[in-house]
C-alpha cells in the first residue's frame, strides 16, 4: 500500500489510522500504512526503519528507552500520534538529530470532556450504578444506599493549566464550581476562568474537592500524587486523572481509596497501560475509562493531519509547527 512517486520520502505508519488521513498521507508521502492495525513491536519497527525517511507512531507502541539510539541513520523525523511524549526520550533525539513532533490542541476538547466525564462519573457513581442494572440487583437500593457525591458548587483544583486544564475549568464553571489551579506559572486573564493560583501545589489541596490532573508527564510531575500529597486533600475528596499515569502512585491512590480517605477517583490513563494494577479492578468506587481521552473521530482524524502536516513541512525545510526536539 505504498504511495507511487519515487522522489517522495518514505513514511512508516505504525497503526491503523483513520481514512482520511491514510488517504492524505499516501497521497504525499510513499507510505506503509497497518491496514491489519496489528501491533509492531520496537524490534519489527527497527527492523523495517532502514527503508524509511520518517515514522509517524502513537503512544500505544511499546519503544523502551533504547529506541531512538538503535534507529538507522535514514530515519530523520517521527511524528507521534499524541500530544505526550513520555514514551519517547527527546534528548535522545535531539543528540542523534532527529527531529520529534507532537499534536497539541486539537484534542484539548475531548480530553476535557472526558475530565468532566470522570468527574461526574466517580463522584455519582456511574461505574457502581452500571453494574446494579446489568446485574439485576437495581431493587437492593434504598434511601441511604448506595449514594454518590454532589459535584455542583464543589471546589475543583486543576493540576496543570494548560489548553486541557483551561478547557475543563471553562466546563466547570457550567457547575458552578469553585475553581483553583496549579501551574508552573500562572495563565493570564480570561484563561484562567476565574480560577484561583496557587503557586505551590500543596497549597492547592487543601482546597480540592475534587482533583482534576491535566498536566504533563516530566521528572517533576511523576509520582506528585501520592501519599503525601493525598493526606493534605480534604477527608472525602474525589481524584481524576486523564493526563499520563504515572503522575500517580498507584499504590498510594488505592490505599487511600481503600482506606476511605478518597471517597471515589475516576481514571481514563494508567502507569503501564493496558497492564493496569488489577487491584484497581476490585475497588467499587472506582470510574475505570481505557484512556479514550482522544477517542472521537474527528479528534483522531485531526490529530493524523496534524502529524501529516509537521512532516510536510519538515520535508519541505520548514519548521514544523509542532517541534519537540527544537532549540
Amino acid at each position: 500500500m505504498a504511495a507511487a512517486g519515487p522522489e517522495r520520502p518514505r513514511i512508516l505508519v505504525t497503526r491503523k489510522m483513520m481514512p482520511d488521513v491514510e488517504r492524505r498521507i499516501s497521497e504525499v508521502f510513499r507510505a506503509t500504512l497497518n491496514a491489519e492495525d496489528l501491533p509492531l513491536s520496537k524490534d519489527e519497527i527497527l527492523a523495517q526503519a532502514a527503508q524509511y525517511d520518517g515514522i509517524l507512531l502513537t503512544s500505544f507502541d511499546k519503544l523502551g528507552p533504547d529506541f531512538i539510539p538503535a534507529l538507522p541513520p535514514s530515519i530523520r523525523i517521527i511524528a507521534t500520534h499524541s500530544v505526550g511524549y513520555d514514551h519517547l526520550s527527546i534528548p535522545q533525539a535531539r543528540a542523534k538529530g532527529v527531529a520529534v513532533t507532537n499534536t497539541p490542541g486539537v484534542l484539548t476538547d475531548a480530553t476535557a470532556d472526558i475530565s468532566m466525564l470522570l468527574i461526574l462519573g466517580a463522584a455519582r457513581g456511574a461505574s457502581w450504578g452500571d453494574r446494579m442494572v446489568r446485574g439485576n440487583t437495581w431493587g437492593e437500593t434504598t434511601l441511604v444506599s448506595p449514594m454518590g457525591h454532589d459535584v455542583s458548587g464543589k471546589r475543583l483544583g486543576i493540576l496543570g493549566m494548560g489548553r486541557i486544564g483551561q478547557a475543563v475549568a471553562m466546563r466547570a464553571r457550567g457547575f458552578g464550581m469553585e475553581l483553583h489551579y496549579h501551574s508552573r506559572k500562572p495563565v493570564s486573564g480570561d484563561d484562567e476562568h476565574g480560577a484561583r493560583y496557587h503557586a505551590r501545589f500543596e497549597d492547592m489541596l487543601p482546597h480540592c474537592d475534587f482533583l482534576s490532573i491535566n498536566c504533563a508527564s516530566t521528572p517533576e510531575t511523576r509520582g506528585i500524587v501520592n501519599a503525601k500529597t493525598i493526606s493534605q486533600l480534604p477527608d472525602g475528596a474525589i481524584v481524576v486523572n486523564t493526563a499520563r499515569g504515572d503522575i500517580v502512585d498507584d499504590g498510594d491512590l488505592i490505599a487511600a481509596l481503600s482506606s476511605g480517605k478518597l471517597a471515589a477517583a475516576g481514571l481514563d490513563v494508567f502507569k503501564g497501560e493496558p497492564n493496569i494494577d488489577p487491584r484497581y479492578r476490585e475497588l467499587e468506587n472506582v470510574f475505570l475509562l481505557p484512556h479514550i481521552g482522544s477517542a472521537t473521530p474527528g479528534t483522531r482524524s485531526a490529530m493524523g493531519h496534524k502529524c501529516i502536516d509537521n512532516l510536510e513541512q519538515f520535508f519541505r525545510g520548514e519548521k514544523p509547527t509542532d517541534l519537540l526536539t527544537g532549540d
